[in-house]
């Protein structure tokens, strides 16, 4: 398999579908509901569309998995993962902090993730085994060794009944850190992880959309990725952790939800 034609299609479905959410900026006309608070926009969808035609036009028989449009039967050997518009809830809101997520997967394996973030023009890319890079130049997760010297992000999910495990967790993570932000796209988070500007990032209930991308990207920048049990992570799981590697047995201390009866 090319890898570089991946990576170059890729990166121009990336930025077409960049220009779409670019021209819908802050000015939606309609806002729809998934769920009580999981919105949807025509920005969504049609970035969709020009990511998949630009994708099936070099691979028509790949197949693809879309965060609107769900999965479009081909290849299952050869599959994208796409998330048109990371960060919809943001983007309503007229702020910039949201993102396109493509991954390839080669039987079952990411192998190739970018992330844009069609605002600030940043490109984030990985290729296993090639490292990652940020607009071309690579980049490395930071250095911080505990948590107390480590900012950190997490998000919450949509649909999520019971929110003590989340405070609990959120509240152990806030006094042991030096912070904890929430910005809103889990493919940013992850990239952020990867470049540095976090030293960890943990959440739960994402989907394969929300992680596959950015999981390469902080993983080829030398991130350590589990589940909060320290299980390998794949992108079909409920629960990420992706840390600088040296806080992370620390930080599934700190998201160990202990027995208090």
């Amino acid at each position: 398999m090319d890898l570089e034609l991946l990576k170059r299609v890729g990166i121009a479905a990336a930025y077409k579908g960049g220009c779409v959410l670019r021209s819908h900026h802050g000015r939606i006309s309609k806002v729809e509901k998934k769920g009580a608070i999981d919105l949807l926009t025509e920005a969504d969808t049609e970035s969709e569309n020009v990511i998949i035609e630009t994708i099936k036009k070099v691979f028509p028989d790949h197949a693809i998995l879309a965060e609107e449009s769900g999965l479009n039967k081909g290849d299952a050997d050869h599959k994208w993962i796409i998330d048109p518009l990371d960060g919809t809830t943001n983007f309503v809101h007229h702020l910039d902090l949201f993102s396109i997520s493509i991954a390839f997967a080669l039987r079952g394996e990411t192998v190739f993730g970018v992330v844009l973030s069609p605002v600030t023009g940043e490109l984030f890319t990985a290729i296993k085994g090639k490292g990652t890079a940020l607009n071309g130049r690579p980049v490395k997760v930071s250095n911080s060794l505990t948590v107390s010297e480590s900012l950190l992000v997490t998000g919450f999910p949509y649909n999520y009944k019971d929110f003590n495990p989340l405070l609990t967790r959120f509240s152990n993570c806030l006094k042991a850190s030096q912070g904890v932000r929430r910005l809103g796209s889990a493919a940013i988070d992850l990239c952020y992880v990867a470049c540095g500007r976090f030293d960890g990032f943990w959440e739960q209930n994402l989907k394969p959309w929300d992680t596959a991308a950015g999981e390469l990207i902080a993983r080829e920048a030398g991130a350590v990725i589990t589940d909060f049990s320290n299980k390998q992570f794949t992108i079909d799981k409920k629960e990420i952790l992706a840390t600088n590697g040296k806080i992370h047995k620390e930080m599934l201390s700190l998201l160990e939800l202990k027995d208090t009866a």
